[in-house]
Formats: C-alpha cells, sequence, structure tokens
C-alpha cells in the first residue's frame, strides 16, 4: 500500500528504480524504451553524467538562497546563456519551478504591465480552442482544453478562445498555407476588435501546440500573420514552448523556425530536461524596462524562483545541447522518425496523420481516414495503446479528446536528444507492433 495521492489512484504504477540513456528500468528489472521523455521532459535521456555531476556540485557549494535576499551565480548564468540565444529582445529571464507557474508569471507580467502604462482597461486573454497551458488556475483559464476546463469553471476568470492551427482538419482543399493562414489570422483580429481593442492585453498561443492536440506545428506565415495583428492593435504576443522549446522542435527556441520574437515568452520542460524542476519566463525589454520605470517590483513570487541547483542543473543541460551539437541530431533523428512512421505505419487504415518537428511528433488515429472521423471515444484507443506499448517496453505519451476534448485520439512521441537511428528504428517497430495489437487492420 502506498500513501502518495497519485493522479490517477485506480491505476496500480510500476516503480522506476534507474535511468540510463534512452531507458527507463523497473523494480522487476524491466527495461524501456522512453520515446516521450516523460511528459516531453528527458530530452537527454537519463543519468547524464555531465548533468548530475553540475548539480552535485552545485549542492556542495549552495543548494539554495531565497531571491529576496540573494543572486546566485548558477541562476545569472543560465539567464545570460538564454538571453544570448533568444529571439527579438527577449533580455530578462525570471525562473521559477515549471510550465504552469512561468504562464502564470507571464500572465500577470503582461497585466502589470498594461496597469504601469496607465492602460488599466486591458485585462482580457486571448487563446485557441484546443491549447493547453497549464493546471494553475490562470494558465487553465485562459486554455482551450474543454475537459480540462470544465470542473473548474466557477473557479476561472473569463477567457476568449479562437480557432488553433489545425491543418489536418481545418485548412480548406482549395487553400494554400498562406490563405489558411490570413483566414486564421483574420478571426484573431476579429475578436479583438469583438472584444475591444482597448481591453485585450494578450494572445497566448503554444508555438507547436502539444499534449492536448497531438503536435499541431504551424503553416507558414501563420506566427508572422499572428504577430502583425498584435501589433496593429497593441496586443501583447505571449508565446508558450513549454513543450515546444529548448530545442524539441529542433530549435532551441521554436518560434525562431517561423521567424517571429513575442514579448513575453515561457519554457520549461527541455529546459532542465527533467533532473531538476525548472522553468522559466523571458520577457522583452520594453516590457521590463515599464516595470523597472514604474514601480520598480514585479507584484509577484514564489518560493523556490531561481533556485541555485536547479539552475545549474538546467546550465549544465542546455551546454551539453549545444557542445554535442545536438540540435542537428533532434532535426534529422526527427525526419527519420516521421519517415519510418508513415512507411510503417501510413496504410494503417486507422493512422489519419503524421506530424511534427523536429523530435516531436503526433499521430492521430481515425475511424475512417477519407472522412478523418474519430474513433469511439468510450474505447479509450490512446488509454489502450499506452498499456499495450508498455508490454512491448515503450513509453508513449497518448491522449484523447484530440478534435474538441471528446472526440479524437492520438499518440505523442519525444524521444530524447541523444536518440540514434538504431533508436529511432527500434522505436517505430514497438509503436507498429502496439498499434497492430490495438488496432488489428
Amino acid at each position: 500500500m502506498t500513501h502518495v495521492f497519485h493522479r490517477n489512484p485506480q491505476h496500480t504504477l510500476k516503480r522506476a528504480v534507474r535511468g540510463q540513456g534512452v531507458s527507463l528500468f523497473d523494480e522487476d528489472g524491466r527495461q524501456y524504451l522512453d520515446a516521450s521523455g516523460g511528459a516531453a521532459v528527458s530530452c537527454l535521456g537519463h543519468g547524464h553524467p555531465d548533468v548530475t555531476a553540475a548539480i552535485k556540485a552545485q549542492l556542495d557549494e549552495l543548494a539554495y538562497a531565497h531571491s529576496s535576499f540573494f543572486t546566485t551565480r548558477a541562476c545569472e548564468e543560465l539567464a545570460d546563456f538564454l538571453v544570448e540565444r533568444a529571439p527579438g529582445d527577449l533580455d530578462h529571464v525570471y525562473f521559477v519551478s515549471g510550465g504552469s507557474e512561468a504562464v502564470e508569471a507571464a500572465l500577470k507580467l503582461a497585466r502589470q504591465y498594461f496597469v504601469e502604462r496607465g492602460e488599466d482597461s486591458r485585462s482580457q486573454f486571448i487563446a485557441r480552442r484546443q491549447s493547453y497551458h497549464g493546471n494553475t488556475l490562470g494558465a487553465l483559464a485562459i486554455g482551450g482544453n474543454a475537459w480540462r476546463r470544465r470542473p473548474f469553471l466557477p473557479l476561472l476568470v473569463p477567457a476568449h478562445h479562437v480557432s488553433p492551427c489545425y491543418a489536418y482538419r481545418d485548412q480548406r482543399p482549395d487553400e494554400s498555407e498562406e490563405q489558411y493562414a490570413a483566414r486564421l489570422a483574420q478571426e484573431l483580429e476579429d475578436k479583438i476588435l469583438e472584444i475591444g481593442a482597448p481591453q485585450v492585453a494578450a494572445f497566448v498561443a503554444e508555438t507547436v501546440v502539444g499534449a492536448t492536440a497531438g503536435v499541431l506545428p504551424p503553416v507558414r506565415t501563420y506566427l508572422q500573420r499572428i504577430r502583425e495583428v498584435c501589433d496593429r492593435h497593441g496586443v501583447l504576443l505571449i508565446l508558450d514552448e513549454v513543450m515546444a522549446g529548448m530545442g524539441r522542435s529542433g530549435h532551441l527556441f521554436a518560434c525562431a523556425e517561423d521567424g517571429v520574437a513575442p514579448d513575453i515568452l515561457v519554457v520549461a520542460k527541455g529546459l532542465g530536461a527533467g533532473y531538476q524542476p525548472i522553468g522559466a519566463m523571458l520577457a522583452s525589454r520594453r516590457i521590463y524596462d515599464v516595470i523597472v520605470g514604474g514601480s520598480g517590483f514585479f507584484q509577484h513570487g514564489h518560493t523556490y524562483m531561481g533556485h541555485a541547483a536547479a539552475c545549474a542543473g538546467a546550465l549544465a543541460v542546455q551546454r551539453v545541447i549545444e557542445r554535442d551539437d545536438l540540435l542537428a541530431n533532434v532535426r534529422a533523428r526527427g525526419e527519420q522518425l516521421r519517415a519510418r512512421l508513415r512507411t510503417a505505419l501510413g496504410a494503417h487504415p486507422n493512422v489519419g496523420d503524421v506530424r511534427g518537428r523536429g523530435l516531436f511528433t503526433g499521430i492521430e488515429f481515425v475511424r475512417d481516414k477519407a472522412e478523418k472521423s474519430a474513433l469511439d471515444p468510450a474505447r479509450r484507443t490512446h488509454a489502450l495503446l499506452k498499456r499495450q506499448a508498455m508490454e512491448h517496453g515503450l513509453l508513449i505519451y497518448p491522449m484523447g479528446g484530440t478534435i474538441d476534448g471528446v472526440q479524437g485520439d492520438h499518440v505523442l512521441l519525444a524521444p530524447p536528444f541523444i536518440s540514434t537511428a538504431a533508436d529511432i528504428d527500434e522505436i517505430v517497430q514497438r509503436l507498429a507492433r502496439t498499434v497492430h495489437d490495438v488496432l488489428p487492420a
């Protein structure tokens, strides 16, 4: 019996006892190929000696000092590393303990920025349907996942939602990518005008949609069009790269591939690769300067912000990625992964779409390929796939409600950046066996 309050108390979980490279091992000695990095977290795999050594060295020197009294070298060096590589004028970094905290910080900074500018009316946020920005109340309020929001609606502040960039389902046959992007940008502009531009603080979007909709990369020019709309109406652009950022898409910052810089950007999972809990909010110079030149105080904070050991671990992670040129491997292995999946599963009648960027790939399952109709939600195909994959020694990240929070099933793959070509082939072989077991062709 365990007294741990697990997220799903009805399920009995195996006890993980060791991690090495791309594999995890349970208490029975069974090995699992970690093809999802948990929730796209373990980008360097498990047990990387450089990262564990950096954390141990920091613990020997200083584990923690509260940020109201001290700064630390680890915190400052990590901030410098990120700012030197960040797009646009993102030049100040606020460290927290995870993605939800980073999103909360971004929302509060956006609001305080306008208050200090004398634009108190700007309090409304727009996000996208089928988005996910975290489970704390502010992040959940702007998120567009109906299933996650429903029990807590009385606690959530109002937010507004527009369509996601979901080319597989929503791009019309006669539309180019550019035309589809223009249509979505117009929808955002119409929503801003409907609310009243002087009321809108920010538009919040995942650069590449992650868990909720199964890896939706934006089409060409989409984010550029969105950036133009925001600028035209004085609305801040907040990009959520908690899952897609820090190299997962093949670029350190996912938005770099789209040639766009947000006003505020949030990262987490791949920042520390799971070795320590950490997330970060990057703010533009103009936002920072307004706070410094106004009240001089960001009215927000958490106990473990700027945690020295977490920052030291994250800095080591980022240095390894850069030193070993792992982003090149992410791009190459990502192309291999999607190509192999299309070869192995493209003809399967229930595999509707294989999509992604870098080592960030989603597979959407359907009842009928031509109609793109969803499988019966009551069957919980995504959960069956996860269970069967574990039987084959494979860890994947499944989700239901892909289309609207109820309909749709997908699997997300986010293997470690250190994956070899052989690792990718093995992932595909095990997943193909899993799919054929659960959904016989």
